[in-house]
């Protein structure tokens, strides 16, 4: 199916800030990536960029949010998911040519103190993140309690190793958190596999 020029407009965003942050991503730059002139950005979204960032973003955000549970799914040890998860991510990044992994962690970290439309927006989909992955564990044997800290414990592992990955230039980090806690991990077994959504807030 075809995408609307809104679709290709917001996708463009999501993948610009991807690899250049919010910043440095300029209205020219989403109308050479997307295709889509600039009188249909301004038609589409008033209020320029920061409202195109704030849409990819969470657009973008509810598609990550399912990494996890669908990575997870065809384990039952968790401690092997753990570690599929993260090796998965270093191949994915080597194979990208170490490129930011997710347009979420560039953007909140950018502007959590400049952007609060932005801030606000990164907010809600970490929310919504650890929120998807609580249920996904819980649903899958794990206490809720337990399920929040793990879903923590692999967000934030996940980002702190992609910024290493990248500033290094290599994907060790990635592999060595994934050995880490995987053996941590390791043993606990969980339930068959549940389908789950992940919800962030949208304006639409």
């Amino acid at each position: 199916m075809a995408r609307t020029t809104r679709e290709s407009i917001l996708t463009a965003a999501a993948e610009l800030m991807r690899v250049k942050g919010f910043g440095a991503v300029a209205m020219k730059d989403v109308v050479s990536a997307s295709g889509a002139p600039i009188g249909s950005l301004y038609h589409h979204f008033p209020g320029g960029k920061t409202q195109i960032a704030r849409e990819a973003l969470l657009a973008a955000g509810a598609a990550y949010g399912l990494l996890i549970p669908t990575l997870m799914a065809p384990h039952d040890d968790l401690g092997d998911g753990v570690a599929a998860l993260f090796g998965q991510a270093a191949t994915d990044m080597a194979e990208t040519g170490f490129a930011n992994m997710c347009p979420v962690g560039s953007v909140a970290a950018e502007v959590a103190d400049t952007v609060a439309e932005l801030r606000d927006a990164t907010a809600a989909i970490f929310t919504g993140w650890v929120d998807g992955g609580t249920a996904y564990f819980t649903a899958r044997g794990l206490d809720q309690a337990t399920a929040r800290d793990l879903t923590v414990t692999l967000v934030s592992a996940l980002e702190g190793a992609f910024i290493l990955a990248r500033s290094l230039r290599d994907v060790d980090p990635l592999r060595a958190v994934g050995r880490v806690l995987g053996d941590r991990y390791r043993g606990i077994t969980l339930t068959a596999g549940v389908s789950l959504t992940v919800n962030v807030a949208s304006d639409r």
